[in-house]
């Protein structure tokens, strides 16, 4: 990786500026102690005049390494203090998270950290928080994602600035050292007497990031002494692609994407006729609009949604926090629960019908009316006439039943309901909530949907029960 010649204060407020990190204000500083954190405390330091800053130290104990921990956390109170810096000093049990929250010991020590950064932050009304990732945290990012398969987004890598979450509220976590490399914090540490501690938790190759920072980027390094210039190479043209792609995606979400609560609808017909990377981004954009945050959506999942589409309706596919995609005739369901869009109420149960009269059942009030075959007026479909001599008066309302079967109006012969219900193009997600109008003997009625042929009004018919279903709160 070439230097630059220009002295690093210089190159670091240069970076500041082209990407708009600092427009003044309190900004918290997060200091682990070692090299990097350590140059960009001082580097900001000496720059809070030109910047219009005024600075506040974080640094964590994460209770892992005993009293080298311990030491971490003097060395860094004295160093905020000799420049003249608040500081809020924590220590947070991060194994006893870790195993609260069965992670890996770098996503729990992650985890912890940043929410602690962010309660600081919001402690003293800071938006933002600088930490000290390098280039090479940067090159190390692009190779662990490409490992993992994070798709086009990962390749990216670790961004300028980038808008972190919490159960505290959301802050915006910013980079200046990014162009800087690792080599080079330590020299300006050597140059400015600053000593660092060694994180000795960095010498271990049990974590992945490690394994490639001591491993494998020195053999790639043997096959192309550029591979990290390649790998950011790859991350600018990757990032170039995925604005692009979000602007598209933003274009496109009202012509194919609405939401109804807190489910996400895809119009089916549009939605297919798009290119599969558009595809993958709507998803994407999909959960991330109900999730939060898309961090917990990774490529295994985009590409199980992909999958979803080659499968016929009725099919769900479970992703990660509870949300379910489901495949419907004419769109896809993106939600926590895809039966939260039914128009009908949940039925629960068998209720009998007052005939004539009224009957009231959860969400529904029905009224059951005797009238002559002159009167029958126009139906729609929630009210429905029968003869009464073939239904008689004992009805009741029920959800489906496993095995129910039914003779639908115009149909010579009995047929599955759960066919006849695929055939309605019933979604699934709705299906226990139709009621069935129940004889002693059969289905007379599939509310909403079709009556059964054999109770049908005729000419011979003398008494005529009408039946209206009528949804209340």
């Amino acid at each position: 990786m070439g230097e630059s010649h220009q002295p690093l204060e210089q190159r670091v407020i240069g970076f500041i500026h082209q990407h708009h990190l600092i427009s003044g204000g309190k900004l918290v500083v997060a200091v682990s102690g070692g090299a990097d954190s350590v140059c960009l405390l001082h580097i900001l330091a000496s720059l809070q005049k030109e910047l219009k800053i005024s600075l506040h130290v974080a640094h964590l104990n994460h209770q892992l390494r005993g009293a080298e921990s311990e030491a971490d956390a003097k060395y860094v109170s004295q160093l905020a203090r000799q420049l003249g810096i608040p500081a809020t000093i924590e220590g947070r049990e991060v194994k006893g998270y870790q195993a609260q929250k069965r992670l890996s010991l770098e996503e729990a020590a992650r985890e912890v950290r940043y929410g602690f950064l962010a309660e600081v932050a919001s402690s003293i009304g800071a938006g933002r928080v600088a930490v000290g990732h390098t280039r090479d945290d940067h090159v190390e990012t692009i190779l662990m994602h490409l490992i993992r398969g994070t798709g086009t987004r990962g390749l990216q890598g670790l961004k300028p600035s980038s808008e972190l979450k919490s159960k505290t509220g959301s802050i915006i976590v910013i980079r200046p050292l990014l162009e800087i490399s690792r080599e080079e914090t330590e020299g300006y540490c050597q140059s400015h007497k600053l000593k660092p501690r060694i994180d000795a938790s960095n010498i271990s190759l049990s974590p992945l990031r490690n394994r490639i920072r001591h491993q494998l980027l020195p053999l790639l390094e043997g096959y192309n002494p550029g591979i990290a210039q390649a790998l950011l190479r790859t991350g600018q043209i990757a990032s170039d692609d995925i604005a692009f792609l979000d602007k598209e995606v933003a274009r496109l979400w009202d012509e194919v994407a609405r939401e109804a609560g807190k489910t996400i609808v895809l119009d089916k017909e549009r939605f297919d006729q798009l290119p599969p990377t558009l595809k993958r981004y709507l998803f994407r954009a999909a959960a991330e609009r109900l999730l939060g945050s898309a961090k917990d959506i990774e490529m295994r999942h985009i590409e199980e949604m992909m999958s979803a589409l080659d499968k016929p309706a009725g099919k769900r596919f479970n992703l990660p926090q509870g949300l379910t995609l489901s495949v419907e005739y004419d769109r896809y369901l993106l939600a926590p629960d895809p039966a939260a869009l039914s128009p009908l109420p949940v039925l629960d149960g068998e209720f009998q019908l007052k005939i004539p009269g009224e009957t009231l059942l959860p969400g529904w009030r029905i009224e059951a009316k005797i009238i002559n075959r002159e009167r029958l007026t126009e139906r729609n479909d929630f009210t429905a006439c029968f003869d009464l001599g073939k239904t008689g008066d004992k009805l009741l309302v029920r959800p489906r039943k496993r095995g129910d079967r039914f003779q639908p109006l115009g149909l010579d012969q009995p047929k599955k309901l759960n066919e006849f219900m695929i055939d309605a193009k019933i979604p699934q997600a709705w299906r226990q909530r139709v009621p069935i109008v129940c004889s002693p003997e059969h289905i007379v009625w599939v509310v909403g949907w079709r009556i059964d042929e054999r109770v049908k009004v005729t000419e011979d018919t003398k008494k005529v029960l009408q039946l209206e279903f009528k949804q209340v709160d």
